[in-house]
């Protein structure tokens, strides 16, 4: 009995303990695009050249969408494939497309009662946009259909790097925290900023990057631990489940976390 329990307890220690990710590299592809948006779980790749928007299939297919009179795509969200939204910043405004790259609704900030002054979008459950709003420094879960916001969290004191979402979270790193929200609004997490830049989200999970190096922060837990990589210029990365993608500009490396 002593054995069983010292053997569970040597267990629990070991995964307890875990102090670094490590990631196998399953195979690097020869590429040469502007900006990855996407990659899901059918392989379908969504991916900007050119300040177009393409969704490539797994056989090669493809298709596309741009509007120049708009100027410069700020950022394109492909979480939701039935309504992916476009951001052009510089005109404060917001395309959503279906699944085949058709416009099915305009979203002008500029026409919206009360106006709003957005930097950041990213997607929310049902009909809504999680988007920050530079004149009152706050995240604001907006219903593009209503024309109604939602929820406006507490103003942020530092400056905005990154906003990710899904149906059910969104994350908010500024230069002092890393905030968590549910989508009724509820702030359920802050922990504080040590220096990380950029984050991806897939599941709940976080990457997230300071400096050249990778960290992973698992959805049940509050470590940040950084993964085990070979030296690489991270151009773009992204998490799919627990398939991570770096893209160096010359090739798009495909890699497993193995994740206690």
């Amino acid at each position: 009995m002593r054995y069983l329990i010292y053997i569970c307890f040597l267990i629990s220690f070991t995964i307890n303990s875990q102090e670094s990710i490590d990631a196998a590299l399953i195979n690097s592809t020869d590429i040469k695009i502007d900006q990855i948006v996407a990659l899901d779980n059918f392989e379908t790749f969504y991916y900007l050249q050119d300040n177009i928007l393409y969704k490539q299939n797994k056989d090669g297919t493809s298709i596309n969408y741009s509007n120049y009179q708009l100027g410069e795509m700020s950022t394109a969200n492909a979480f939701n494939s039935l309504k992916i939204n476009l951001f052009y910043q510089d005109f404060n405004l917001v395309i959503i497309l279906d699944n085949r790259l058709a416009e099915i609704f305009k979203i002008d900030f500029n026409t919206a009662q009360p106006y709003k002054n957005v930097s950041y979008v990213s997607t929310g459950f049902d009909n809504t946009l999680w988007v920050f709003n530079i004149d009152f420094q706050q995240l604001e879960l907006y219903d593009y259909k209503t024309n109604k916001t939602r929820f406006s969290a507490i103003p942020v004191q530092s400056i905005v790097l990154s906003l990710e979402s899904d149906y059910n979270y969104c994350w908010l790193l500024t230069e002092n925290y890393l905030y968590q929200y549910n989508y009724f609004g509820s702030m359920i997490s802050k922990i504080e900023n040590t220096g990380f830049t950029q984050i991806s989200k897939s599941n709940g999970h976080l990457i997230l990057k300071k400096e050249d190096t990778l960290y992973f922060k698992h959805k049940k837990k509050e470590d940040i631990l950084p993964i085990n990589l070979p030296k690489l210029l991270i151009n773009q990365f992204l998490l799919t489940n627990e398939t991570l993608y770096i893209y160096d500009l010359e090739k798009l490396h495909k890699y497993q976390l193995k994740i206690n």
